[in-house]
């Protein structure tokens, strides 16, 4: 059943056994990839570790409600997340959308209409990616291909989140230049205001995938109070 989405890793968030096996064989059988865990620590861990493209995330879960795991994965990753619960409360659903949920499902929903809200959530996101700069950046042993949206460190292919390759590219583009926080948040979050923690946490895994520490920098240093830059190793 085709409803405009290319096969997408999917992440399922769900406590249910029975609710989580039967979205798995619905996604499975559509030719996405899943995986699923069924609490919110887990939900954490896997975007940490993994890029999906889409989150599915249920708000009753047994170790901490939805609504705070969706503000914490939007402290790491800016994944479209479509919430899918049982609560009906418009005020609720406001909030969660607010506090950015890309759409939200309530149960009891039809696969057929679960399909068709992650087709459109899914090009809505390919959309808003779909920024072209044509040439390859490079900053010492760093290459990073926008178009491709792939980022290589000595000819090895990193695995980077959408906002990690998004911050990388935007620093390779201006190298050895110290960028403000505020203006990472307008250009890489669009966003006028924000906290510094969701900044100091995304330059964390980057650096971890760069294999250094902000004790022992290679490419990304922090200047204190004054900002990041990218630059290549001496």
């Amino acid at each position: 059943m085709d409803y405009g989405a290319a096969m997408a890793s999917v992440l399922v968030v769900e406590d249910d056994q029975f609710v989580r096996s039967a979205l798995i064989r619905h996604l499975t059988d559509a030719s996405h990839a899943v995986r699923s865990v069924g609490t919110a620590l887990e939900a954490l861990r896997e975007v940490a570790h993994h890029r999906f493209d889409v989150v599915i995330l249920d708000l009753g879960l047994p170790d901490l409600d939805g609504s705070e795991a969706l503000k914490m994965l939007r402290g790491i990753t800016d994944v479209p997340v479509i919430i899918a619960t049982a609560r009906d409360d418009e005020a609720e659903i406001v909030r969660l959308l607010n506090d950015g949920a890309d759409d939200y499902l309530t149960k009891p929903f039809s696969v057929e209409h679960l399909s068709a809200r992650m087709a459109a959530v899914l090009r809505r996101a390919r959309a808003a990616g779909a920024e072209p700069p044509s040439r390859v950046l490079r900053v010492g042993g760093l290459a990073i291909d926008p178009l491709r949206r792939q980022a290589e460190l000595d000819g090895a292919v990193l695995d980077l989140t959408r906002r990690e390759f998004d911050l990388l590219a935007f620093l390779a583009g201006r190298p050895g230049v110290v960028v403000a926080r505020r203006e990472l948040l307008a250009e890489v979050w669009q966003q006028a205001y924000g906290d510094d923690q969701t900044i100091d946490v995304h330059l964390s895994w980057l650096r971890r995938k760069l294999g250094e520490t902000a004790a022992n920098p290679r490419y990304l240093h922090t200047l204190r109070g004054v900002g990041v830059k990218l630059e290549p190793p001496r």
